[in-house]
């Protein structure tokens, strides 16, 4: 199975994920080419090679229409009812330049200034939100643009999950709805580029899965529009919170994981910890901006699970007892009994017994080390004398849920792979309770669930 590894060793924004994809060798005409379908106007991108520490990279820079020629927006003071969203990678830069005194040690690096970042330096001049011509937008207007565009469809939905996490996240911090939530046009344009550019290099890349290391965050205070933050920034703090997903402080005082970044990786990692055995393909670094004492870039790094990874070798016990005398409401009930407490799969089986007699076959299948647990539920709930335990070799497929969105709510979905092979099926639950909700036969529920993971693909894994 082919897969993608992002190690976060000095954090993620979303110019870095950009970067670090662009740099495993795709071809930047092809890219270009897709991010074109986007429709959206009013921005360039460059896209270099720089070296950082000795070690090259690439560098990706979003660049509006307005700063090439020399104009900037600075929002102050404005007064409206909803809550903007804050390019944090764009605002946090031009206060760490601007303010150096007030830094806390980091500072960008100028061998590698971009021409947003240089001309926030140099002239400046404020003025309220309604009197420019650079309009506001929110998530649906976001929305509207990833829907009309020509995009792939696996690649709209999957930029929609990320900014609907952005969003939300940004909505839980503020105190606010989700739709009072607007992104500025500065931060819009850089924050949608970076996002579906993130999707598409990821789509032409076609890996299977992708994985993340922990996460590395600085500490302090930074300065934005609503005045000084608590480093990891409130949004990742938020994004952070029930995912599973490990964070590690530094001793670097700044914001190294920025809103945007974390968004990519939530949605789109499938887990995090230390890289899988993999047979390493390529690599690539994407840069970033500021110089924050260490070699700061994203690694992405794209290769195949070894096979002994890939169908893993498992053992389990199998526990075995025949039943003659007992009725089916019992059975029914050792069963979910047995389940409960954690056994792999319970299954009855008819059999004849002596004297011809109707009985069944209770096989419990569990974890090495638990057979005495499962065996005093036996004893304990059925009329049985004696249990049989045996061991078992299996191979496995790899195994995972993800989450497939539908009108009608989130499914799950159970993936495996193995290799070339790849099955996937909705779970019962999610499915018959949209049913009896809807009144909607089940297996149309399956069948739409289905063609949406089809035409989709893993979108959004759950952690």
């Amino acid at each position: 199975m082919r897969v993608l590894y992002f190690d976060c060793f000095s954090g993620i924004s979303g110019d870095m994920t950009l970067g670090a994809l662009l740099d495993l060798g795709l071809e930047q005409d092809v890219f270009l080419n897709e991010l074109k379908k986007l429709n959206l106007t009013g921005y360039s991108i460059e896209i270099r090679k720089v070296v950082k520490n000795g070690i090259s990279g690439t560098d990706v820079v979003v660049i509006l229409d307005d700063e090439e020629s020399g104009h900037m927006h600075c929002h102050e003071n404005e007064d409206h009812k909803a809550i903007e969203f804050i390019d944090y990678e764009k605002v946090y830069e031009n206060q760490f330049i601007n303010n150096n005194e007030n830094s806390n040690g980091c500072h960008h690096e100028k061998t590698h200034s971009h021409s947003h970042i240089e001309k926030c330096s140099g002239q400046t001049h404020s003025h309220s939100h309604h009197s420019h011509s650079q309009p506001e937008r929110n998530l649906a207007d976001i929305e509207n643009i990833i829907n009309m565009s020509d995009l792939k469809p696996r690649v709209k939905a999957m930029s929609t999950k990320i900014f609907r996490e952005l969003a939300r996240a940004e909505a839980k911090v503020h105190g606010k709805g989700i739709n009072e939530i607007h992104f500025h046009e500065v931060g819009a344009v850089d924050s949608i580029v970076d996002i579906i550019g993130a999707c598409i290099c990821i789509d032409m890349l076609g890996v299977e899965r992708i994985y993340a290391s922990e996460l590395h965050d600085g500490k302090g205070f930074v300065k934005c529009a609503h005045g000084l933050m608590p480093v990891p920034v409130p949004a990742v703090m938020e994004m952070l919170c029930e995912s599973n997903i490990p964070l590690v402080t530094e001793d670097v005082p700044c914001e190294m994981v920025t809103p945007t970044g974390m968004a990519i990786l939530k949605v789109t990692c499938s887990s995090f910890g230390k890289m899988p055995p993999l047979s390493i393909e390529r690599t690539g670094y994407g840069m970033g901006k500021r110089d924050t004492g260490r070699f700061n870039a994203l690694r992405a790094v794209v290769g195949t699970l070894y096979e002994h990874d890939s169908i893993p070798n498992d053992e389990i016990s199998i526990l075995e007892t025949n039943i003659d005398n007992m009725s089916p409401e019992i059975l029914g009930y050792t069963m979910e009994k047995l389940f409960d407490s954690g056994a792999l799969d319970v299954y009855y089986t008819p059999i004849y017994m002596k004297k011809s007699r109707p009985s069944v076959v209770l096989t419990v299948l569990a974890k090495c080390g638990d057979e005495k647990k499962f065996t005093d539920i036996i004893f304990k709930e059925t009329s049985t004398l004696g249990v049989r335990i045996s061991h078992s070799q299996r191979y496995c497929m790899n195994r995972e849920l993800v989450k497939v969105d539908t009108q009608y709510g989130a499914v799950r979905v159970k993936v495996a792979s193995s290799d070339d092979i790849m099955k996937f099926a909705p779970e019962y639950e999610d499915c018959k309770n949209i049913a009896m909700k809807t009144g909607m036969p089940i297996n149309k529920v399956y069948e739409l669930v289905s063609e949406k993971y089809k035409r989709e693909g893993n979108c959004v894994a759950i952690q």
